[in-house]
């Protein structure tokens, strides 16, 4: 079991730049891929980034690609990152951590996550 706590969401003007923070409970956070979802208002969460558990292996959707960045500390803070760049008023959305226990690979699908944080609010305006 793992519990998965999101911070850093804000306000911020177009161009701005935040970093969320994903910290996870356990000792087993090495073992997991990490993802960053969201969801926009009406509309369906979507797939924004992941890592795998040895940070090796990251992808994007490609909405965001260039312009975000995943990271992860497995040695001292059981923490995911996501660097955003260059925010766009179509990155407002709660942006949820996500992890996946199976060690099968990183993936889009959200699926193939067990663990789910409770999302942090970011407002991108124009």
């Amino acid at each position: 079991q793992v519990q998965l706590v999101e911070s850093g969401g804000g306000l911020v003007q177009a161009g701005d730049s935040l970093r969320l923070s994903c910290a996870a409970s356990g000792r087993t956070f090495s073992t997991y891929t990490m993802g960053w979802f969201r969801q926009a208002p009406g509309k369906e969460r979507e797939f924004v980034a992941t890592i795998k558990w040895s940070g090796g292996s990251t992808y994007y959707a490609d909405s965001v690609k260039g312009r975000f960045t995943i990271s992860r500390d497995n040695a001292k803070k059981n923490t995911v990152y996501l660097q955003m760049n260059s925010l766009k008023p179509e990155d407002t959305a709660v942006y949820y951590c996500a992890a996946d226990s199976s060690r099968m690979g990183a993936f889009i699908d959200q699926r193939r996550y067990d663990y789910w944080g409770q999302g942090t609010q970011v407002t991108v305006s124009s």
